[in-house]
């Protein structure tokens, strides 16, 4: 009877502590997510290791939201929606964020998350677009459990498979939206191709669905800010 009770009550203090933990550090880590996103995506336009990373992003990027459909949706910040969730909606359902990056010259870059599936678990990034909404000015991806050393290259060598992103295009001569896409046995369309990982196979086509579906959501909002410039 005495150890079930002392069990109880060392149950009942450590549940306690470690809830006081959690309470006190949550902050903390919240703010330390925050940073981690805004990171990866001031990565996607070439900005990396600042020193003031959060003073960067609060003076180059804007945001919107827009749904299903291309339209705008309003009153929700583009930082509170969380792809992992949207993707578990039907796509009809679905919003989705879009960060505009403002360079000192007034260039933009408009900078779309995209989120997915590897071989072991979640994948996602952020795909940087030129203002002709066609060319790719840089991506950023991140895993939560590839393979080291194989699935895993998507974050740890960008060199090799962020990088040659850069300078493809998202459609064809025709016009005709085709995404860009890792690809094994030799590149064929190098506008919008680049090599795959060796013995990442189902890493890579993961990273293919991810950016062809992910890039594809915005096409419609593109459009309509197209039609919207030719209008002036």
């Amino acid at each position: 009877m005495y150890t079930i009770v002392y069990a109880s009550i060392v149950t009942v203090i450590v549940a306690i502590a470690l809830a006081f933990a959690h309470s006190s550090l949550e902050p903390q880590m919240l703010e330390n997510e925050k940073l981690a996103t805004q990171k990866d995506i001031l990565r996607s336009v070439g900005l990396v290791d600042l020193p003031n990373t959060a003073e960067v992003y609060g003076k180059s990027i804007t945001s919107v939201v827009i749904d299903a459909n291309g339209k705008l949706v309003e009153g929700v910040p583009a930082e509170t929606v969380s792809m992992a969730a949207e993707y578990k909606k039907p796509e009809a359902d679905q919003i989705h964020p879009l960060f505009i990056y403002t360079a000192d010259d007034g260039s933009k870059k408009y900078i779309l998350p995209v989120f997915g599936n590897g071989l072991w678990d979640k994948i996602w990034g952020y795909v940087a677009i030129e203002s002709d909404f066609n060319t790719i000015a840089g991506v950023s991806m991140d895993h939560k459990s590839e393979t080291p050393g194989l699935g895993a290259e998507i974050k740890d060598n960008p060199e090799k498979y962020d990088d040659p992103f850069i300078g493809k295009s998202i459609y064809d001569s025709n016009n005709n939206y085709v995404s860009i896409r890792m690809v094994k046995g030799g590149i064929k369309e190098p506008e919008h191709e680049i090599d795959g990982i060796s013995g990442a196979t189902i890493t890579s086509d993961g990273v293919n669905e991810m950016m062809e579906r992910g890039i594809g959501y915005y096409l419609s909002y593109f459009e309509t800010i197209k039609n919207q410039t030719s209008l002036k």
